[in-house]
């Protein structure tokens, strides 16, 4: 049986929902990796290795080291820096590239969305006066709101924020979702919170935020996406899967 060595960058739904559906198949050998960011990542179904590969040209010496035939970018909508690199790593080695991409969020009636295309445009689009805030971005950017002390913040995220944020009106939520619509009212509510902050990440898992909102009238800064940088492209695991076998040209598993 030809056997095709497939690489996927994880760390996201997708990229488990992916992993669970090509690890039995005898047909892939299948590598998963993780930046590392996360302390206490889920466990996956295949091989894992952690950490980074040395910017775009690590990876793409990781690809030729070990014979990858197909790379599938299924990293966060906004891991932007690892999701360039695999562009450029496959650009560079010829490896085709899937982009594995959940769908964007999309405005639905009674949504008050304020879009912005940054986080520095975020903490602007707060406005001066003083606020209490719902900060649903993650970790790694969150720093960029001690720019705007006057606010009152409420930081939900799986890790907490290295270093601490330097707010002085600050509580922190250490939490990995689903989060459901009726909890996610009750904390707004909770917390009296006047507007939130987030990504428009897509999918299921974080949506009840922005559910919990337009019922209760409340404001959304929302982030926009990067532009992709990949043409060949995959909006769930079923999706990835179909251009394995069909687009890419990769046995199909028997019996399919």
């Amino acid at each position: 049986m030809d056997t095709r060595h497939i690489l996927v960058l994880a760390g996201t739904t997708e990229a488990r929902e992916l992993a669970e559906q090509l690890a039995p198949r005898r047909d892939i050998a299948l590598t998963l990796s993780l930046a590392g960011r996360t302390r206490d990542p889920l466990p996956l179904p295949a091989p894992t290795r952690t950490g980074g590969f040395g910017g775009a040209e690590g990876l793409a010496a990781c690809l030729t080291q070990h014979a990858i035939d197909v790379l599938i970018d299924a990293t966060h909508p906004f891991a932007r820096q690892i999701t360039q690199n695999a562009a450029t790593a496959a650009r560079l080695t010829g490896v085709p590239l899937i982009r594995l991409e959940r769908p964007a969020w999309q405005a639905e009636l009674g949504d008050r969305w304020q879009p912005v295309a940054s986080v520095e445009a975020a903490v602007a689009a707060i406005g001066a006066a003083p606020k209490r805030v719902f900060l649903a971005i993650g970790r790694q950017e969150a720093a960029a709101f001690e720019a705007a002390p006057q606010h009152r913040y409420l930081v939900r995220s799986v890790d907490p924020v290295e270093p601490p944020l330097q707010l002085p009106q600050l509580e922190t939520l250490l939490s990995r979702g689903p989060f459901d619509e009726a909890a996610e009212e009750r904390l707004l509510l909770a917390w009296q919170i006047d507007v939130i902050v987030c990504k428009n990440s897509g999918g299921a898992a974080t949506y009840g935020k922005i559910a919990a909102a337009r019922t209760l009238g409340l404001p959304v800064v929302l982030i926009e996406r990067p532009a992709p940088v990949t043409a060949l492209r995959a909006g769930t695991a079923a999706e990835a899967v179909a251009l394995l076998d069909h687009g890419l040209g990769l046995p199909a598993k028997r019996g399919v």
